[in-house]
């Protein structure tokens, strides 16, 4: 009787098995597709310690770090404001608070620096120094208007004579394309970055836009300021003194509200334009 002898399924040889390999084997030398042999790399692409470097443009410093030097400061592109209207202005309240001076010798003594700084750009650089003759023009009309005493109407009125000054040397500025309210501007549109000054000063020179923007800045603030002081005039001598006494105050703050709401309409174009200038540079 023939004996039948049976495998186990799990042992039992796939048909085929011992002629032909796996279909995922690769016979020895060769290369699958698409996978580079070992020590090689595609065509093209350099080993990591040969792949050239990338070097950022030079005078560019990497993101989020500026170089020291690009920095002036605010405190820099305010120099001229303190020179020639703060320190007069901090003089003129020294000498009569706190050393009791008279107010006319005062007005002369804090006119001293711009008078000196006027003179020293004018001879030196040929060229007019507007803050500094402006705080000098400012000190003369306050000595002339301080002898004014007695009527309690004028001297409220010789508060508008003082501010009428200032008015009439804006707008005067602005007639000789020499805008006296950019040295006030300038400081705050460029936050004191290197790149953004010069992107002024690149537009200053360049744009006829950017000019007209400049003016029509000063022209707001000296019609606000001249209309502040024609109003001041005015209620001088019509309004009651003691209506006047606070009204006065109020006028000043409303011509410099109303003159920093309707200069934003030059202002934003300008920051807009220095926004773009400093970005192409």
């Amino acid at each position: 009787m023939a004996v039948t002898q049976t495998q186990d399924p799990e042992t039992a040889p796939m048909p085929g098995a011992g002629s032909q390999a796996p279909a995922d084997r690769v016979p020895a030398g060769q290369v699958p597709a698409g996978q580079v042999p070992a020590g090689q790399l595609p065509a093209g692409q350099l080993p990591v310690d040969r792949a050239p470097m990338v070097r950022a443009p030079e005078g560019r410093a990497s993101a989020g770090r500026a170089p020291a030097d690009r920095r002036p400061g605010v405190a820099a592109s305010l120099r001229p404001l303190l020179i020639d209207i703060g320190i007069p202005v901090g003089t003129y309240y020294l000498l009569r608070d706190a050393f009791g001076v008279s107010l006319w010798l005062s007005l002369a003594l804090s006119s001293a620096v711009p008078a000196v700084r006027a003179i020293a750009d004018l001879v030196a650089e040929r060229k007019l120094n507007l803050l500094a003759v402006l705080m000098v023009g400012v000190n003369l009309a306050g000595i002339a208007v301080s002898f004014l005493t007695g009527d309690p109407r004028a001297m409220i009125a010789k508060d508008s004579a003082v501010s009428s000054v200032i008015a009439f040397a804006i707008l005067g500025s602005v007639v000789l394309r020499r805008p006296l309210m950019s040295a006030g501007l300038k400081p705050f549109m460029t936050r004191g970055q290197a790149e953004r000054m010069a992107a002024w000063d690149r537009l200053a020179a360049a744009s006829g836009r950017f000019r007209r923007l400049e003016q029509a800045f000063s022209t707001i603030w000296g019609l606000a300021l001249l209309g502040e002081c024609a109003a001041r005039l005015v209620g001088a001598y019509t309004l009651p003194v003691t209506t006047m006494v606070w009204l006065g105050t109020v006028m000043t703050l409303g011509a410099i509200g109303a003159a920093i709401v309707a200069g934003g309409a030059a202002a934003g174009p300008i920051q807009k334009m220095i926004d773009a200038e400093a970005a192409a540079s």
